[in-house]
């Protein structure tokens, strides 16, 4: 019988996260994934950390600003353990279109500035402004913070589906489709996977590989498409959000018109080639907030919903967890994120 201070089914970026919060603090950490750790919607994101995004639901600001808050000194740490550098940019987020929110910093740029800026971003008429936001490449991430893991001594298994958890006394029983295993807590981050009233949202999205090197300096977000630039000179543009189950089939008529939208932006991205597109599944909930805290069970936890923000809020919901967890207070107002919230008892 294997028993562990924390098991944690589903090994994407607030899994991971989560079990390397745990591990600093000492407690011995098991993370099961039901295919390859951190193969789905973690390293299929743009990693935008766009904490002050018009479209982020009130409730989650002050957690989307925490995240952002945390995230260099996060980045420094994966990095420094795994010795993988995940490209993370601090150039900025040129908005387009988009009014100003109450929040953040939103630096409006006249046409000239807009120019000198970004010479290479047409904004077709439309306002601009400049946003003091940062970017990371997802899969470099994950590929770091697995890594990470490994050498803190987290015990990581793929191809392990967990089947239920329940509690058992002072303990957790977690039933797997390889056996029974006991843990002092455990905690569902499985995101799409998770169970009602967690569900799949799909988002498409693609590489193109510019013909001038440096085309892009910020990240840019406009209607119709975000465009995301890599220090590899790849350009990131995406992405959909279509409510389809878990069907994660490209396409190419989706893809087609997320390079045209992002070719009205950015011209010379209309002869660049498309390198790969892709689909991934981000985990929402009927609110578009994460469920996070302990369920209808005794020491059995959730951390999913995340939906567009897996990324940006990965450090920060580590944090409240292995808090939750530990049996402290969240340190911030969670009452929002509350999985009972939508009757959930353990999903």
């Amino acid at each position: 019988m294997h028993s562990s201070d924390v098991i944690i089914a589903g090994a994407g970026v607030i899994g991971i996260s989560l079990a390397l919060e745990l591990r600093e603090r000492g407690a011995g950490v098991l993370v099961l994934d039901r295919q390859e750790p951190g193969r789905e919607a973690s390293s299929a994101a743009a990693g935008m950390l766009a904490a002050t995004d018009p479209e982020t639901p009130g409730p989650l600001r002050a957690l989307a600003l925490e995240g952002a808050r945390l995230y260099p000194q996060f980045v420094q740490k994966i990095e420094s353990k795994s010795g993988i550098q995940v490209d993370f940019r601090r150039q900025g987020t040129i908005a387009i279109g988009q009014e100003r929110p109450v929040t953040g910093e939103y630096r409006p740029l006249s046409p000239d500035e807009l120019r000198r800026t970004e010479p290479h971003l047409e904004a077709g008429g439309l306002a601009a402004c400049f946003v003091a936001e940062d970017s990371v490449d997802p899969a470099l991430f994950m590929q770091a913070a697995l890594e990470s893991a490994r050498k803190s001594g987290i015990e990581i298994r793929s191809g392990v589906h967990v089947r239920s958890m329940k509690s058992a006394g002072d303990q957790v029983e977690v039933i797997t489709d390889q056996g029974r295993l006991l843990a002092g807590a455990a905690v569902n981050c499985c995101g799409a996977w998770s169970g009602a009233p967690v569900k799949p949202r799909k988002g498409q999205m693609l590489y193109l590989q510019p013909t001038r090197t440096g085309l892009l300096q910020h990240v840019v977000r406009a209607p119709g498409a975000y465009i995301v630039p890599r220090s590899s000179g790849k350009v990131l543009v995406g992405a959909t959000v279509e409510d389809v189950g878990f069907d994660k089939t490209v396409d190419p008529q989706t893809i087609r018109q997320l390079h045209s939208a992002a070719a009205r932006y950015v011209p010379e991205l209309a002869s660049a080639a498309i390198l790969e597109s892709w689909a991934g599944l981000r985990p929402g909930s009927p609110d578009d907030l994460p469920l996070m805290g302990e369920t209808g069970q005794k020491r059995i936890f959730l951390a999913s919903g995340h939906f567009r923000n897996g990324i940006l809020l990965a450090p920060v919901t580590a944090r409240i967890m292995a808090d939750l967890i530990a049996g402290r207070p969240a340190g911030m107002n969670i009452n929002a994120f509350a999985p009972q919230r939508f009757g959930v008892a353990t999903p």
